[in-house]
């Protein structure tokens, strides 16, 4: 029994709490393990993984996943960590990106030890009567006492009455489900604490709460979030996959390590060494060991052992001579890597010598560019594309 909690409670933020977990864990059923996700990208990233994997970690212990697929409260918009309101879906947008999320997050959770429930099925049928007596469970001092709506008030910003709902319908869903515990990011404390609180109300035993931490992304700075382009896919190419790992800071990997791949960093190895580690066991994770080891070895030869001639690279179109440099590479980036690249990133990259033709640094950012069918074109330290 206490190892079991000790798993489970293992790199979470907060229990509340282990007395009521092991509680719960004598009662000799599966107990049921509530995961709610607003649909509102289509895709799911590593940030997205980290409850999933504590999720998969209740199902090989015997316990029962309950994802709540916000379809409902995805139309209203998480207020949770947000300065603004945020912009409403339709519900053809959130159910198209439901499709993928469970997709995806199969991938983690085992698919046959899964509920998946819409809370769409019971707020869509909720008179409006019913709605008052749900508000009638809450004050708004309860309310306003959440982090950010109460930075919003005192900075004389605007905090919208629905977004005021969105916490309490995140509690009922725990109330129709009847939800042993509850997990969530760090971010989504208070709503989960809600559920309790609904569920005390209407007689039920109190759900467990286990909060985990928000991974940071790429950037080392916000959480990962596809957005600010700071993000790894779980469905990326391994390549891509391994390449934007090896961009992580030094200072990032033991958090990595623990929260993507759920091992000690070892900081007696060499930190190159860590950071391959970390990015081939991830692709192992959502890829499988040969396409790991396959993506390690394509990194090397573009990176490490100047053999990029058989790295598999992607190709783009030959420009026509005298093309200026600046315009052709921020083509590139939006072109092949999706990604807005302004004239002046373009500038500070060729400052920092990470442009060059066939390993020459450029140095003159007004250049004009002559290339050839064959030349490799480095862009930066992750990046690189054959002129075709």
């Amino acid at each position: 029994m206490s190892d079991q909690i000790t798993q489970l409670c293992q790199d979470t933020e907060h229990v509340h709490s282990r007395e009521e977990l092991a509680e719960k864990l004598k009662l000799g059923r599966p107990l049921r393990i509530q995961l709610g996700v607003d649909p509102t990208a289509p895709d799911i990233h590593l940030g997205h993984a980290v409850p999933l994997r504590k999720l998969r970690q209740f199902q090989d212990l015997g316990h029962q996943v309950v994802l709540i697929i916000g379809d409902f409260t995805a139309m209203i918009g998480d207020p949770s960590g947000r300065s603004v309101t945020r912009p409403p879906l339709t519900h053809e947008e959130v159910m198209a990106n439901a499709k993928t999320f469970t997709d995806q997050a199969f991938l983690i959770i085992d698919k046959e030890k899964t509920e998946v429930v819409y809370n769409g099925d019971w707020f869509s049928k909720m008179p409006f009567q019913e709605v008052i007596k749900l508000n009638a469970k809450v004050t708004m001092q309860q309310m306003l006492q959440r982090e950010d709506f109460k930075k919003r008030v005192a900075e004389g910003q605007e905090v919208r009455l629905h977004e005021i709902q969105y916490p309490i319908m995140q509690g009922w869903d725990s109330v129709v489900i009847n939800s042993d515990v509850e997990i969530g990011g760090t971010d989504q404390l208070f709503n989960v604490l809600v559920g309790r609180d609904l569920q005390k109300g209407e007689g039920m035993p109190a759900q467990v709460v286990l909060t985990l931490p928000l991974l940071e992304g790429l950037d080392g700075n916000k959480k990962m979030s596809k957005s600010l382009g700071n993000y790894v896919g779980l469905t990326e190419a391994p390549s891509e996959m391994f390449g934007k790992l090896m961009s992580i800071s030094d200072q990032l990997m033991p958090r990595y390590y623990r929260l993507v791949i759920g091992e000690d960093f070892d900081t007696e190895r060499h930190p190159m060494e860590a950071k391959k580690y970390l990015a081939q066991r991830t692709v192992e994770i959502y890829h499988d060991a040969e396409a790991a080891s396959e993506a390690r070895a394509d990194f090397e030869n573009k990176f490490g052992k100047g053999k990029v001639e058989d790295a598999e690279l992607p190709e783009v179109p030959c420009p026509p001579a005298e093309t200026p440099m600046l315009s052709y590479i921020s083509q590139i980036y939006a072109d092949t890597f999706h990604q807005k690249r302004s004239n002046g990133d373009i500038r500070r990259l060729v400052q920092q010598g990470s442009i060059q033709i066939n390993g020459e640094k450029q140095s003159d950012p007004k250049a004009a560019l002559t290339l050839k069918t064959g030349d490799v074109l480095k862009l930066d330290k992750k990046r690189l594309v054959r002129i075709g």
